[in-house]
Order: C-alpha cells, then structure tokens, then sequence
C-alpha cells in the first residue's frame, strides 16, 4: 500500500527493476518514477510545486556516492550537484549500492524501502566482491 500521495511499486516493479539492474546512478531515474515534490514538503511559493519532479541539487546524491569518495578527482569536472552530473561523473563504475537514492528527497519512501527489501543486499554482496578481487590484486602486486 503506497504511503500518502506516493507511487504504488507494484505498478511500476518492471520498469524500476530495470533501472536498479543498470551499472549507472539510479537516482535521477527513481526520482521521475516517484510522484515529485507535493505542496506538504516545502513552504509555500507558487501554486504550481506539487508534483515538480526536477533535481533540488541538494548534492546529497554526491556526498554518498562511493565513487566519489574514492575518486574525489572526478568531481572537479563539474561544480554542479545534482543527480545528473552524478551520471556524468560516475556513468558505469557505478557500485550500485543505491546510497544515492536513499538518500533523495524527491525519491518516493514506497522506492526507498523498494530498494532496501529487494536489490540492497545483492549490491552489497557485489561490492565486497570487488572489494575482495581489489586486495588480492593488491597482494598479488606485492608479492
């Protein structure tokens, strides 16, 4: 059942498990699949907030991101902070530990707890397989 004015997953499982399936940052695409920003989760401005679905450029999506924080030479290519130029920064080394769209504000909590449930736990077992296969690189280097 999808909380107040958020999207129902089942309708939308398919196409979000294809998106959660790709090696690039999901967030941005999560964020059109949700319902956007309704009038109860900003003061008031115009009329025409609800269901605005456009980046915040909250940067939130960058400071998460394992990518970056490995490579922090990537984010001198932009100093734009929104979901797309995480794309653009990151593009298909993307670890798939789907930080980045829990931590979206504009990101459904029916996505959320979605991706917690059913693809969190398959993106950790891969990144400690790279993990793993990065140290035995590194040991076999020492040797």
């Amino acid at each position: 059942m999808p909380g107040l004015d958020q999207v129902d997953v089942k309708r939308i499982e398919r196409i979000l498990n294809i998106v959660l399936d790709e090696s690039r940052p999901p967030v941005a695409r999560c964020r059109l699949l949700s319902t956007g920003m309704a009038p109860y989760h900003t003061l008031k401005v115009t009329e025409d907030l609800a269901g605005f679905k456009g980046c915040l450029a909250c940067g939130n999506c960058i400071d998460v991101c394992g990518v970056l924080t490995r490579e922090p030479r990537r984010l001198q290519r932009t100093p734009q902070r929104t979901s797309l130029a995480l794309e653009a920064l990151v593009g298909e080394d993307c670890d798939r530990c789907y930080n980045c769209v829990l931590v979206c504000p504009q990101v459904d909590t029916t996505i959320k707890h979605y991706v917690v449930n059913t693809h969190l736990v398959e993106g950790m077992a891969r990144l400690l397989q790279r993990v793993d296969s990065a140290e035995d690189i590194f040991w076999a280097m020492e040797s």
